[in-house]
């Protein structure tokens, strides 16, 4: 059962989404109906989390493996549902769904294993990360997942259920 029931649709706060939304309208989502209890909070992480969704210079399929990755570990059920809708739109498939429900040994599974686990990465999967990412990538890559734990710290602490299934394939 949720711990914190997000704010009712009706009573948003759309200046506090901005950052995410650009004033557009959004559909109810429980992470915004969450958030939205703290309208500065919300603000300020939705400005970050909108560079690290919309304007990460991290091929799409790599980011979307990453955060997956993250849900995974941390049983974030909110975080894994959303994510894999984005990520079929960023081209993961079921088998790459598979390697990360399982820890299978690909780089990005490394990566984030090590993060989650020490805070760092180590020397030879930094070496290889460096290999495939520019600096600016291998800042996107780092800063998603300690974000993404974040996010997921918070969806589990406050037992944030997920969003219903999008009838059209919507937006997640």
């Amino acid at each position: 059962m949720t711990r914190l029931p997000p704010v009712p649709y009706e009573e948003w706060d759309a200046e506090a989404l901005r950052p995410l939304t650009g004033g557009r309208t959004v559909p109810p989502s429980n992470v915004l109906g969450l958030l939205l209890h703290h309208p500065e909070l919300a603000r300020s992480f939705l400005t970050f989390s909108a560079h690290l969704l919309a304007r990460n210079s991290l091929p799409e399929k790599m980011r979307e493996l990453a955060i997956l990755r993250v849900a995974w570990r941390r049983e974030c059920r909110y975080e894994w549902a959303q994510h894999v809708l984005i990520g079929r739109r960023a081209g993961v498939e079921e088998d790459d769904l598979e390697q990360v429900r399982t820890g299978a040994d690909t780089l990005v599974n490394r990566a984030v294993d090590e993060l989650e686990t020490s805070s760092t990465l180590s020397d030879g999967t930094y070496a290889e990360l460096a290999k495939a990412l520019d600096e600016r990538q291998l800042l996107d890559f780092v800063f998603t997942v300690g974000a993404y734990g974040m996010l997921a710290a918070a969806l589990n602490t406050f037992a944030v259920e997920p969003d219903p299934a999008p009838d059209d394939g919507g937006s997640g």
